[in-house]
Parts: structure tokens; C-alpha cells; sequence
């Protein structure tokens, strides 16, 4: 399947809408915590197995982006965004034959594995695209599409709560509402499919005859592996994601324990709104945070993220108790941290490595991502758990965990103060004539 080239006149502001297409369904990822309960309660599941298909999703997200990056760049979004349509909507299918079976191995295999294939291969499907249509302004295209992952879940929660009260919290009752999610979002996605284009390529031609290459330093996916920059990055994204994913997977019961001792405890309702506010926020800094880094810079907006961010977290150990306004303000800027990451990331690379291969370079990178959304939750609930174990209660649960999240955070701001451009012996015209160079050699050798 070609690239789709985009016919003179074409407008680049019909490609965001296809990227979001794909990005505010395979955000439904968030919303996973929606079919928890009931599976628990029809397939006898503890916390820890009903957790097993997000978990497995998430790693799948990281391994198939990181593996399938450098094929998304060679056969185009279009083809990216049908493998993506085709794993992600399968994976809702097999589910639902899991679900109907109560065979939970298989809902496991459907949402976990393929459906996270899917994920990863959608997730990085329009970057590289967006940051060429839009070279003056890349941090705000990738933001709005990646602003659709943060905000699949605002849809997708009510919307999967509403058909498993309409169709029951059994296995039949489950394994329809997977049924009605792959088929619904198959249809959705297929716009995206339908919409996206890639620009025409540049007709210009250089004195010498040949085609004029992009501006800025062009470095290939191989080649970035090799440079401390990209390292570097891991490390600021891991961070990153690793305290804002600890906040966001432990939510509701975080802001119920830290107010469980005072005057005014928190209601479920109280907690499941503020599930929603921290979405929001998510989504929200998914745009205005990356548009800001067009403005002030990549490192500069990262040194906002995890300084700031540090500052947040220090904030709710020592007075978050004490204040529900002053822990809800924090986490939420915390969360619109974490997602102003994510869709920043795209265009620091675009900034360091060129626009050659970047979704490639991206792909890798969200390896990062896998990373930390195993050891965020990891970090927060294991130590819950043992605080619990020792007899503490309320706020007394997270005090260490958000001591650890600060140290992580200064960990990737040192990492963002060490980020540096790229060498020049990394650049594509350096390696091709360092490839030449023997060629050259020879010939020279064979004439004398």
C-alpha cells in the first residue's frame, strides 16, 4: 500500500482530524479500569489478573512501536493506520469470544497483545506525517493528535459504563460491549484511513542537479541509537511518564485515603469526577503544552515538566492533606505535564534528528513508555500496600511513593540539562561520505 500523496491544493488541516480518528480510539486504553469490576466479578479474577490485558496492552504499545517504527516510515501512514485499525478492532473480537467462552486467557491475548499491537502501531502512525505538513509548527500538530489518546477515555468510560448497564455484568453482557467496541471503532478509524495524506514531494532542484534535501540535520533511526541524545530522551520521557502514570493509575483511591481521616472525606462520585478532571487535564496539556514549546523551545518546556513537576509532588506530601483544592491543582498540572510530554516528545526528536526517519526514531523511543507504565503503578501500589501492611493509613500510604517520584523527576531534568545537538558525524551526508570514503580510496588506488 503507497503512501497516499496529497493532490495540489490539498488542505493539511484535513490530516489532524485523521490522525485524532486514530488517536481517540485507541485512547479507549485508559478506560480499561471500566470493565475491571465486572469481569472480576463473572470470571472470579483478582485486581491483579483484570489488570493483566492493560498491562500486557501497554508493553505491546512500547515493543510494537520501538519493532514496527522504521516499516510505519518506509510504507506510510495510510498503511500504518490499517494494520492499526485491523489489531486494534481484532483485539476487541477476540475479547469478546473470551468473554463469551470465560475464557480469560483469550481476552488477555485479544485486548493485551494484539490489541497493543494496534496501539503502538496507531499511536505512531501520523507523527513523521503531521511534522512535514507542519515544519512551522510541529509541536502543536503532533499535539492535537496526540491529544486524542489523552482524551479517548472521556468518551470511551461513560460510554462502555452505559452499554454494560444496558447489556448486563455478565460474560454475555461483557462480550457484547466488546463486540460493539471493535466494530465501532473499526468504523471510526477507517476515516482516518480514508483522510490521511502525505505531502507532495519538494520539486525544487539544487544547482548541482540534485534534489533538495530537508533543512536542519538529517539523522537516520540506526545511527540515533548510537548518539547520547537519544538516550537521554529515554530518560526524560521514562521520567516523565513515570510520575504522572503513578497519580493516574491510583486515582480515585489516592484522593479518597488522603482525605479519609479529615471532616470532609471524599465521595466514590467525589473520586470517579476527579478521574475525569485528571483526563482533562491530560488531554488539555497534550496541546497547550506542546504548542507552548513551539514558542519557548523543547527544553525549555521539559524543564517545566519536571522541575515544576517536582515542585507539585512536594507540594501534596507536605500540605495536600490539608487542602483539597491545593492536591487536586497539583495533581492536575502533574497530569497535564505527563501528557504534554508524550506529544512534545515527537517534536524534540523532529528538532535533534531532522524529519527523516523520525517516527522510526519516536517508535523506539516509546519504549520508554512501556518502561514506566509498568514501574509508576509498580512503585505506588507496592508501597501503598506495605505502608498498609505496617498499620499506616490515609495520606501516610504515598508519602514515600511521592518522595520517589520527585527523585525520578530531577533524575530527567538533569538528563533534559545534558541534551545537546547531535554531532555532525551522526548526519546522513556524513555517514554517506564516510561510506564513500573507501570507494573513493580504491578507485584512486586502481587508476594509479
Amino acid at each position: 500500500m503507497s503512501p497516499p500523496v496529497a493532490p495540489v491544493g490539498w488542505s493539511r488541516w484535513l490530516v489532524p482530524p485523521a490522525a485524532l480518528s486514530i488517536h481517540l480510539s485507541i485512547g479507549q486504553a485508559y478506560a480499561w479500569s471500566v470493565f475491571k469490576p465486572p469481569l472480576e466479578e463473572a470470571l472470579g479474577l483478582s485486581g491483579t489478573q483484570s489488570a493483566l490485558p492493560f498491562q500486557l496492552g501497554i508493553v505491546m504499545l512500547g515493543l510494537s512501536a520501538a519493532f514496527g517504527g522504521t516499516l510505519v516510515e518506509r510504507r506510510g501512514p495510510r498503511w500504518a493506520m490499517t494494520v492499526a485499525l485491523v489489531c486494534f478492532s481484532s483485539g476487541f473480537l477476540l475479547s469478546a469470544l473470551g468473554a463469551a467462552t470465560q475464557q480469560f486467557w483469550l481476552i488477555v491475548l485479544g485486548y493485551g497483545f494484539v490489541g497493543g499491537i494496534g496501539l503502538g502501531i496507531g499511536y505512531i502512525s501520523p507523527v513523521s506525517t503531521l511534522i512535514k505538513w507542519f515544519p512551522d509548527r510541529p509541536g502543536m500538530a503532533t499535539g492535537i493528535a496526540i491529544m486524542g489518546f489523552g482524551g479517548g477515555a472521556l468518551i470511551a468510560s461513560p460510554w462502555s459504563a452505559q452499554m454494560l448497564e444496558y447489556f448486563g455484568g455478565d460474560t454475555s453482557g461483557i462480550a457484547l460491549a466488546f463486540l460493539v467496541h471493535g466494530l465501532a471503532y473499526a468504523v471510526f478509524m477507517l476515516l482516518g484511513v480514508v483522510l490521511v495524506r502525505v505531502p507532495r514531494p519538494r520539486a525544487e532542484e539544487r544547482a548541482d542537479g540534485r534534489t533538495a534535501t530537508p533543512d536542519g540535520p538529517q539523522v537516520s533511526a540506526r545511527r540515533a541509537l548510537r548518539t547520547p541524545q537519544f538516550w537521554l530522551l529515554w530518560v526524560v520521557l521514562c521520567m516523565n511518564v513515570t510520575a504522572g502514570i503513578g497519580i493516574l493509575e491510583k486515582a480515585a483511591p489516592m484522593i479518597t485515603d488522603f482525605f479519609a481521616d479529615t471532616s470532609t472525606p471524599v465521595s466514590v462520585t467525589a473520586s470517579a469526577g476527579f478521574v475525569a478532571l485528571l483526563s482533562a487535564a491530560n488531554m488539555a496539556g497534550r496541546i497547550g503544552w506542546s504548542s507552548a514549546s513551539d514558542l519557548i523551545g523543547r527544553k525549555n518546556i521539559y524543564r517545566v515538566y519536571l522541575g515544576a513537576g517536582t515542585l507539585m509532588y512536594a507540594l501534596i506530601a507536605l500540605v495536600g492533606s490539608s487542602s483539597k483544592p491545593l492536591f487536586v491543582l497539583c495533581a492536575l498540572v502533574v497530569l497535564s505535564f505527563y501528557g504534554g510530554g508524550f506529544a512534545t516528545i515527537p517534536a524534540y526528536l523532529k528538532d535533534l534528528f531532522g524529519t527523516y526517519q523520525v517516527g522510526a526514531i519516536h517508535g523506539r523511543l516509546l519504549t520508554a513508555w512501556s518502561t514506566a507504565g509498568v514501574l509508576g503503578p509498580l512503585i505506588v501500589n507496592w508501597i501503598a500496600d506495605r505502608q498498609e501492611e505496617a498499620g499506616k493509613h490515609g495520606s501516610e500510604l504515598y508519602g514515600t511513593s511521592l518522595l520517589i517520584m520527585m527523585a525520578l523527576l530531577a533524575v530527567g531534568f538533569v538528563a533534559n540539562e545534558l541534551v545537546r545537538p547531535v554531532h555532525p558525524s551522526h548526519h546522513l551526508d556524513a555517514v554517506t561520505a564516510q561510506k564513500g570514503a573507501p570507494r573513493a580510496r580504491r578507485q584512486r588506488a586502481e587508476s594509479a
